[in-house]
C-alpha cells in the first residue's frame, strides 16, 4: 500500500507566494544599468530568479570586472520596496491553496526575513505562516544548496523525504532535490518548465492545481 508523502508542504517566497519576479526583474535591469553592467531581461531571468545574493552579486562583478563594496545592494533597497508598494500582489491562487491545505506549511526563502515579512504583509499573506518562515540568512549557503529547506524540515520536526518543495526557480528544485525531498516547479511565472523538470519534480503551470498533486504524492 501507498500512503500520502506530505507531512510538510515548504512554500518558496517570490514567484511562488507572491508575484515578484516580474518586478524584480525589471528593477534588477534598472540596477545592473545604473552600475554600468547591461544584462537583458532573458538573462535576468535565467541567471537570477530564485538565486542567492552570492550568486547575484558575483555575476555582476564577473560583468564588470571589479569588486562591488560590501552590501552594495543596500542602496537600491528603496527601488524595490517602492516597486513592490505600488504593485506586488498575491501569486493568482494561492490564498485558495493556503485556505484548503490541513498539513503543515512553512516558507524558505533566499531572501531576508525583512524582506519575506515585508512581501507577506503586502499581499495579506502572513497569518497563514506566521513564525514558520526560514531564510537563507539563518544557514551557512543558500539555494541551491540544500541547508535551507533541510534547517526548515529539522525545524518543523519532519524528515525529509516527507517533505514537499513548491518552488518556480531551477535553483529552488535543484536544492528540495538536494535534500532529499519531492519538489513541485511552479511554471506559472517566469522560469519555463523546461528549466524545472527532472527526477523527482512535479511541474504544474495553475496554482490552483496543487492541493491535488500533493494529495495524490505518494512514496
Amino acid at each position: 500500500m501507498t500512503q500520502n508523502a506530505v507531512d510538510l508542504v515548504i512554500f518558496d517566497c517570490d514567484g511562488v507566494l507572491v508575484d515578484s519576479e516580474r518586478i524584480c526583474v525589471k528593477v534588477d535591469a534598472m540596477i545592473m544599468a545604473d552600475l554600468g553592467c547591461t544584462f537583458t531581461e532573458a538573462e535576468i531571468i535565467e541567471r537570477f530568479v530564485g538565486s542567492s545574493d552570492e550568486v547575484y552579486t558575483a555575476a555582476v562583478e564577473e560583468r564588470l570586472g571589479r569588486r562591488l563594496e560590501k552590501n552594495w545592494q543596500r542602496r537600491y533597497e528603496h527601488l524595490y520596496r517602492a516597486a513592490f508598494a505600488a504593485e506586488l500582489t498575491a501569486v493568482d491562487g494561492i490564498t485558495e491553496v493556503l485556505n484548503g491545505l490541513t498539513t503543515p506549511i512553512c516558507v524558505a526563502s533566499n531572501g531576508s526575513h525583512d524582506d519575506i515579512r515585508h512581501s507577506l504583509r503586502i499581499t495579506s499573506l502572513s497569518d497563514y505562516f506566521k513564525t514558520h518562515i526560514f531564510s537563507a540568512a539563518d544557514v551557512l549557503s543558500g539555494k541551491p544548496a540544500p541547508d535551507l529547506f533541510l534547517h526548515a524540515a529539522r525545524t518543523m520536526g519532519v524528515e525529509p523525504a516527507r517533505c514537499a518543495v513548491i518552488e518556480d526557480s531551477a535553483y529552488g528544485v535543484q536544492a528540495a532535490r538536494a535534500a532529499g525531498m519531492r519538489a513541485f516547479g511552479y511554471c506559472g511565472g517566469l522560469t519555463p518548465a523546461s528549466r524545472l523538470e527532472g527526477p523527482d519534480t512535479v511541474v504544474f503551470e495553475a496554482m490552483r492545481d496543487l492541493p491535488e498533486l500533493l494529495a495524490t504524492a505518494t512514496c
